[in-house]
């Protein structure tokens, strides 16, 4: 524990040098401190985007509990988990949240080695009773988990949960029992889906799918949007990463703001957008 307290400490020093990395977590002002930690990143590894580094959103509420999610580069999203009496408050909470998983992030444990792989598909073997001959057979679980985990090898693991959502949400959405029916291998399927961020095209095709749920039967995306609302305020609490939950959630109001038939022919143009790049779908 004081070995990581230390090398967290070390990585404040390093990103953030102005400031008492003891007191890091505590300033008031956490919310200058996670946009200047962005910033300070984005100078060192220029891939980050410099414009709209990290976004807040004030969930709209008459009242307290306030609550705040904040989303940093690449998609991942914390939100407060204390309960807050002001808007300004949530903000800070969740910043601070944001920050702290910021700065954990860059420990070196963080970092997908070839000896993270090895301990983290034994230990993916021994939760699912399989066997570790699995992990060369890119046809299984475990082994399509190892061939994503060495395509994404040098990566943190912010960065590679950002990846990891996309197949988090096919799997919830059912796109990925349908390209298995389309004959796609996990290969072709993680191959596509690694190279395409989450975008509006990507959404709108999921929309398409649970408008078409709905169609089957009524009153499907409100059941679900429930279930994702549920969700989404236990993992907020908990301080977890919210991005699967979040677009959960936008996937579902989007569906469910085009429940009308004339809205429903422009999702199916995104959808078919969205899906030429996929040879199996051609």
């Amino acid at each position: 524990m004081d070995s990581t307290l230390e090398s967290l400490q070390q990585i404040v020093t390093e990103i953030l040098p102005h400031r008492d990395p003891a007191l890091v977590f505590k300033d008031l002002n956490v919310v200058g401190m996670l946009q200047e930690f962005w910033e300070r990143k984005q100078k060192r590894s220029p891939v980050i985007q410099s414009e709209g580094l990290v976004a807040y959103e004030s969930v709209p509420s008459p009242g307290p509990p306030f609550v705040c999610y904040v989303t940093l580069p690449g998609g991942s999203c914390f939100g407060n988990f204390k309960c807050c009496s002001s808007t300004a408050e949530a903000r800070r909470d969740a910043a601070k949240v944001a920050l702290m998983n910021s700065v954990f992030n860059e420990l070196p444990c963080r970092r997908i080695t070839k000896e993270f792989i090895v301990k983290t598909v034994q230990e993916a073997v021994l939760s699912t009773s399989g066997s570790i001959s699995d992990a060369d057979n890119p046809g299984t679980s475990i082994g399509a988990y190892h061939y994503m985990l060495k395509s994404n090898m040098g990566k943190t693991m912010l960065e590679f949960q950002e990846v990891m959502t996309v197949f988090q949400l096919l799997h919830w959405n059912g796109s990925l029992k349908s390209l298995r029916e389309k004959k796609c291998s996990r290969q072709e399927v993680i191959a596509c889906y690694s190279q395409n961020s989450l975008d509006a095209h990507m959404r709108s095709h999921m929309a398409l799918d649970w408008i078409m749920k709905e169609q089957e039967i009524p009153g499907t995306i409100s059941q679900e949007l429930q279930v994702v609302h549920k969700e989404l305020e236990e993992a907020r609490k908990a301080g977890r990463e919210l991005r699967f939950y979040k677009e959960k959630k936008e996937i579902l109001s989007l569906a469910l703001s085009h429940t009308h038939n004339d809205c429903v022919g422009a999702l199916e143009r995104d959808k078919k957008v969205s899906l030429k790049f996929l040879a199996c779908y051609s």
